[in-house]
């Protein structure tokens, strides 16, 4: 008789694996990049979010283009248009036809899904400018505090409180005013929006700085770095080659936060006319222009406020759509 074939050790843990080889079944592993993106796209909303973000990101890419294939004109003048006397648009709801769909201005007869467009690149490209300027400036500061602490992190600390503390909107209403003839000897509309993109993302980089300090505190203790330091590596090596890449999940998340509070300031400021000047056109711009016409043609209001609710609507649902979908804890 023979006896019982004991399997000990390691044979006995391949058993389930021999099992399933034998079954011919095939277990196939998911980075996680794969597990981010299949937690998205269950998130209906995020997605449609993030398919407007993607079509407005385009128009404002490519408003000229747009503009030159449609013989759509921001600044062209339809007085014929326009009643003479009540200065609003003829027909009902702004003016609007097949050659205006969203109407024409109030006075002047401006078409408005033109300066719509126009408007666009000019706050998209204020708020991506800015949210990039602060992002950098704030994770590298950031990191740079969390790892080495000590009187850098003081310093630095001591840094993002005086920035947090410091009076952003009247310094850029007051800095926007003073520079409306020109910056540093140049004149136009790039050097205004290069402006603007310093003034906001420079004193808002505090807000991503915390974030990126508070989570390097937390990385630093880990096995990795652990790890890294006992093979000799340097502080620079871990701070962009260890640290960062666990960081980028916090990183893009709270870009797709910050880029809508930028879009806001940058209409903020062109609402109180410290901002881009006209004849350019912007969101904000339209919106303090339609103060004097509101009562006699309200769709001049509303089509540019349509246009910022739904832009900073969508970048803030793609942005929960993100940190859910990166924060593991989150499910």
């Amino acid at each position: 008789m023979t006896a019982p074939v004991q399997v000990t050790g390691s044979a006995a843990e391949a058993q389930p694996e021999a099992m399933l080889s034998g079954m011919g079944t095939r277990i196939q592993g998911r980075s996680l990049r794969q597990i981010a993106w299949m937690r998205f796209k269950r998130d209906k909303v995020a997605v449609a979010s993030g398919i407007v973000v993607v079509c407005l990101t385009l128009v404002a890419a490519f408003a000229r283009v747009i503009q030159s294939v449609f013989g759509l004109d921001p600044n062209a003048f339809h007085q014929d248009l326009v009643d003479p006397v009540l200065l609003k648009p003829k027909g009902a709801f702004g003016g609007i036809s097949w050659e205006h769909p969203l109407g024409v201005e109030p006075q002047l007869g401006r078409d408005v899904l033109a300066r719509i467009i126009e408007g666009s690149w000019v706050s998209l490209a204020v708020a991506f400018g800015a949210t990039v300027l602060s992002v950098v400036i704030g994770t590298v500061l950031g990191v740079i505090a969390g790892y080495y602490g000590g009187w850098i992190d003081s310093v630095i600390s001591r840094l993002m409180d005086v920035f947090l503390a410091f009076p952003l909107l009247l310094f850029a209403i007051a800095l926007s005013a003073s520079l409306q003839g020109g910056a540093f000897g140049l004149h136009g509309l790039t050097p205004h929006i290069g402006v603007l993109i310093f003034v906001i993302g420079f004193f808002s980089w505090p807000y991503i700085g915390r974030i990126v300090r508070g989570q390097t505190l937390s990385l630093r203790e880990r096995e990795f770095i652990d790890a890294a330091r006992s093979l000799g590596a340097r502080g620079p090596y871990i701070l962009f080659k260890e640290l960062l890449p666990n960081l980028v999940a916090p990183i893009i998340v709270y870009s797709t936060l910050l880029i809508p509070t930028n879009i806001l300031f940058e209409a903020g400021l062109s609402f109180l006319g410290v901002g881009v000047q006209p004849p350019q056109a912007s969101w904000g711009g339209m919106l303090n222009q339609a103060i004097t016409f509101y009562q006699v043609d309200p769709m001049f209001m509303i089509v540019p406020g349509a246009a910022i609710f739904i832009t900073v609507l969508a970048f803030n649902m793609l942005g929960d759509g993100l940190r859910d979908a990166l924060d593991p804890r989150s499910h």
